[in-house]
């Protein structure tokens, strides 16, 4: 059992939103909205709260964003290119930077070329791809949609629903959470990036906040650790059957996993009913909301009772097999696609799973566990495909 029967719901509306145009953006778009008219998408006059997909078009010369209304509204920003790139580290250069000054979840940048446009493809997850030249209009649109389509159907869960009963004792940690701090210092180590560019250097302090909030990044989130509560004194909620686990807070210093709250939450569950994950914290402390991978911890713990330690990294091991589609973080998608993995796995309790153009999942009894066993086999160049 990867997931709650009521988990994933199709996204239906799309709008455009459009500040910048040419003929080569407009047969793109026009393009891409039939195939989604096509495919029951609703088009909408004009994107609001409880549009799914936003189709913002930019000048790439001077990218301006698209500002939700909601965070579960998925903006995909599309731009047109001088000439078409190929090349994985070009496309990062130039379309990684118009993503985030969009504040979309993917950037589109496409091309007119005497064989027909070119389309090429950057996810906030840094992963790369493209379509085209080569095919007529219709045929381009169609298989561009199939690129966008694991975005516009995305079930995004970052909200966090907190609570501040956490037990006393529990105020300072416990012994998973000591151990916690020293994986945390052994993720450091390891010398990994967040993204291909520091978010800083692209983005005006106002649209850093921006992004910090829709999508829950930090300066330093090049992975995350949890494991699972070992005590009996804190009831999963709402799902009694469902996991209690800690785990580390989004954007914070992995170095230094002190502060119960602040660095470290307890999980005690999902919401599913309002897309949150349920946390138990200490009052009067500053809470930081948890990794936005949360929800496939959730999976994975639910599922297989043994596992004890989940260590995710944006990091590889060759050899790895990785989910098939390049789901967005924070998804229910994502989440039910690394969750089967470790099911299908020889042993889910020791499973490392790959994500594809993002890094890895990996399970174990322990953190302690983990690192002795793969640890020295995590390379920071995570393959693109």
């Amino acid at each position: 059992m990867a997931e709650p029967d009521d988990v994933i719901t199709v996204r239906s509306s799309f709008a455009c939103h459009e500040l910048y145009s040419s003929p080569t953006l407009r047969r793109f778009v026009d393009g891409i909205s039939a195939v989604m008219v096509e495919r029951a998408y609703e088009l909408a006059a004009v994107p609001g709260p409880e549009t799914n997909v936003v189709l913002h078009t930019i000048d790439a010369h001077a990218p301006r964003p698209y500002r939700r209304k909601a965070a579960p509204t998925f903006v995909i920003a599309i731009a047109e290119m001088a000439e078409s790139a190929d090349d994985n580290a070009a496309l990062l250069r130039i379309g990684y930077p118009l993503l985030v000054r969009a504040l979309a979840n993917m950037c589109v940048l496409v091309n007119d070329t005497p064989d027909g446009i070119a389309v090429r493809f950057v996810t906030l997850e840094q992963g790369t791809y493209g379509v085209g030249p080569g095919f007529a209009d219709a045929e381009l649109c169609e298989r561009a949609f199939e690129r966008i389509a694991p975005l516009a159907s995305s079930r995004l869960v970052i909200a966090n629903d907190i609570v501040t009963d956490l037990p006393s004792h529990l105020w300072n940690g416990d012994d998973q959470t000591r151990q916690m701090l020293e994986a945390g210092r052994a993720l450091d180590n390891l010398d990994l990036l967040p993204a291909p560019f520091p978010l800083h250097e692209i983005l005006a302090p106002r649209e850093l906040r921006h992004v910090q909030l829709l999508y829950g990044i930090g300066g330093l989130s090049y992975g995350n650790v949890s494991v699972r509560y070992r005590g009996t004194d804190i009831d999963a909620v709402p799902d009694p059957a469902g996991p209690v686990y800690w785990m580390s807070a989004s954007g914070v210093d992995k170095s230094d996993l002190r502060t119960i709250g602040g660095h470290i939450l307890l999980v005690r569950g999902y919401d599913a009913a309002h897309d949150s994950m349920v946390l138990s914290v200490p009052p009067d402390v500053p809470v930081k909301r948890v990794s936005v991978d949360a929800i496939e911890h959730w999976m994975i713990y639910r599922e297989h009772p043994d596992v004890g330690a989940i260590l995710h990294v944006h990091g590889w091991i060759p050899g790895t097999v990785s989910t098939d589609v390049n789901y967005p973080c924070g998804t229910v998608n994502l989440a039910a696609a690394v969750a089967e993995l470790v099911r299908d796995a020889p042993d889910p309790t020791r499973a490392v799973v790959g994500l594809r153009n993002h890094g890895l999942t990996i399970t174990g009894s322990s953190l302690d566990e983990i690192f002795e066993r793969v640890g020295a086999q995590i390379t920071p160049r995570v393959p693109m495909e």
